[in-house]
């Protein structure tokens, strides 16, 4: 009974994995680049690669401490659309098993990263097209990254600044005594490439071995870098997004004024619908793999790539 069971739980399995029309592959670039190319069934079909947002990420869109699935659910929902894509787990992931260190990290490494994934499917000319999606900091990287000729850029809640003014403004609202002090801090490290005197309350994002990564990062501005590249772009952000302002988004606007733009209503950081303006329970879905993604997302995503 047990086995005729399994064999129908498998038949089922089999069926549904079918009629997804999709194919689930894990592929190593190089020694740090490894992710999941998801494939539609289609005899011909376009690619985005995804890019997440800031920290030690997985190809999914998880942190130890927030697990979500929001890259994971973005990607599959593509794919049922006839959009393939691939997602990779962070190089700093790999930091250990690498053995590197923190204070050896810079951003460009991402955007070397993302880079050396866009050469990679260019080589396979299997694809009709090639798009980046970045999340976040993603938005950032895609668009250094874009510069290496794709056929075009989707910026998900990319901020319009660079790091140390985003961090900065959000200084300004929620700890305005600390503001000052970081002023000079970011002000010191932009200058110096290092930072020695700073407030202990600012020590999270410039300790002394994240300074070299913090200096790298804060060297780009993405308005003026997205007017480097001249590509059909997609700037997109959740109205619900805790992560990224409505000024972000129009300044992006300003800056690349033929960008098609979409602000999607309830949508938040992690790509799903909440009710309501209370940011805790905004919050509680970033722990939630359960919630489904907003439809409304993969709809305009589609509808920028299929009229491309």
């Amino acid at each position: 009974m047990k086995k005729f069971c399994f064999l129908i739980l498998a038949t089922i399995t089999q069926i549904s994995f079918a009629q997804s029309n999709v194919i689930a592959n894990d592929i190593k670039i190089n020694q740090f680049v490894e992710g999941t190319l998801l494939t539609s069934t289609a005899k011909e079909s376009p690619l985005v690669i995804i890019l997440n947002d800031a920290g030690a990420i997985d190809r999914n869109g998880n942190e130890r401490t927030q697990t979500n699935n929001a890259t994971k659910k973005l990607a599959e929902s593509l794919a049922h659309r006839g959009i393939s894509s691939f997602r990779y787990d962070k190089r700093i992931l790999k930091a250990q098993k690498l053995n590197l260190q923190e204070k050896d990290f810079r951003f460009d490494f991402m955007v070397e990263d993302a880079k050396t994934t866009i050469d990679y499917f260019k080589n396979k000319q299997k694809y009709t097209s090639i798009y980046i999606i970045g999340r976040g900091q993603g938005s950032l990287v895609g668009i250094l990254a874009a510069q290496n000729n794709v056929d075009g850029l989707i910026s998900i809640g990319g901020a319009a600044q660079s790091i140390d003014q985003t961090i900065l403004g959000k200084i300004k609202l929620q700890a305005p005594g600390l503001a000052q002090d970081a002023t000079s801090a970011f002000a010191e490290l932009k200058k110096r490439g290092k930072v020695k005197n700073y407030n202990p309350a600012l020590e999270s994002m410039l300790r002394k071995d994240l300074q070299p990564f913090m200096a790298s990062w804060m060297a780009y501005t993405p308005t003026q870098e997205i007017q480097k590249i001249n590509i059909p772009i997609l700037l997109i952000r959740g109205s619900k997004d805790l992560q990224s302002t409505p000024e972000d988004l129009s300044a992006l606007q300003k800056a690349y004024p033929n960008a098609s733009v979409k602000e999607i209503e309830n949508m938040n950081y992690v790509l799903v619908n909440v009710e309501g303006n209370n940011d805790m329970v905004n919050q509680k879905s970033y722990y939630r793999k359960d919630l489904l993604i907003s439809e409304e997302l993969t709809k305009t995503i589609s509808l920028f790539i299929e009229d491309k």
